[in-house]
């Protein structure tokens, strides 16, 4: 399939949001050509501001700035952008409400090279625990160009996540992304596996193993890990005979744990969770290599269906 960049689609999207709305302004904490914010400083230098590595003072600026009517989008990589700022997050931001999008960019593994200080893989999950956070998770760059346009129209705190590599394109052109919708990437009966980020083309790929051996697996995109809409996860639970779950995430308070709650007293079906153990990344010399060691590709999603069905 298509593979596009989920960083230029964010960045080419900053300016086409910021040629309909002056009050989009940007701010960056020293990796402009990395999150591609840079493409919008190239338009718009005036609106662009360059904080420095200073994530803490990035957040409390981008606070203060809506305070002032402007809606600002603040990027660096995932494991500073909330790592560095919480505090500056919890009560400058989400206590009050205030209007500022965070792109977490290079998230999870997808930042292979650099290790486990620059791979976060608890990014997502510590955002959705944060009163009045909305946290989105696009699958590819197409579903992250629609986002963009959602974040501007919703009027409070966004994280957004972004994964550093080229990813295959499964989100139509046509249609707008409405945050707490999830969408079926692959039709299935027997089994419903839950995926989000980079896990949608990997439970894809699965879908297409397990097919081969008889299995019908619908694989559904939750692009939105918070707000999570409980009647659309029973929709798509509905006549299944077990749920999965894959995220390229730890597994403690992320998608699987989001899900669960959701489900508590509900239903009785098998429950599998694919995702990352209680331990950091590491140093490698590819995604694809990380993703073998950590257990996130389709024969591991594809082998977690089969233990939730019980099939050997």
């Amino acid at each position: 399939m298509e593979k596009k960049s989920l960083r230029t689609a964010y960045g080419e999207s900053l300016v086409e949001l910021g040629q309909s709305d002056a009050n989009i302004v940007v701010l960056e904490a020293d990796l402009g050509k990395s999150t591609m914010s840079c493409l919008f400083k190239d338009v718009y230098p005036e609106r662009y501001f360059e904080m420095g590595i200073a994530e803490q003072s990035m957040a409390s600026t981008a606070a203060g700035l809506a305070l002032a009517g402007k809606i600002p989008f603040y990027s660096t990589f995932a494991v500073f952008a909330f790592g560095r700022a919480y505090d500056q997050i919890r009560c400058g931001i989400a206590i009050p409400g205030a209007n500022v999008k965070i792109c977490g960019s290079s998230c999870g593994f997808s930042d292979f090279g650099d290790g486990k200080t620059h791979q976060s893989i608890e990014d997502a999950n510590v955002m959705r625990m944060i009163p009045n956070m909305v946290v989105l998770n696009p699958c590819d760059a197409v579903e992250t160009r629609k986002m963009m346009r959602a974040m501007v129209a919703h009027q409070g705190p966004v994280y957004i996540r972004i994964n550093r590599n080229d990813l295959p394109v499964y989100t139509p052109e046509a249609g707008e992304y409405r945050i707490g919708k999830m969408s079926r990437i692959v039709a299935g009966d027997d089994v419903v596996i839950f995926a989000t980020g980079s896990m949608v083309w990997k439970s894809a790929e699965a879908a297409e193993l397990l097919k081969a051996e008889g299995i019908s697996a619908e694989v559904i995109n939750v692009s939105t890990l918070k707000p999570l809409e409980k009647s659309e996860i029973l929709t798509y639970i509905a006549g299944k005979k077990a749920i999965v779950t894959a995220e390229e995430a730890t597994k403690l308070g992320g998608l699987g744990s989001a899900i669960a709650e959701q489900l508590i007293g509900e239903v009785d079906l098998p429950f599998v969770r694919v995702g990352i153990e209680d331990e950091f990344g590491t140093s490698a010399h590819s995604y694809a290599e990380l993703l073998e060691t950590f257990g996130l590709t389709e024969r591991h999603i594809a082998a977690a269906v089969k233990t939730a069905l019980k099939v050997k």
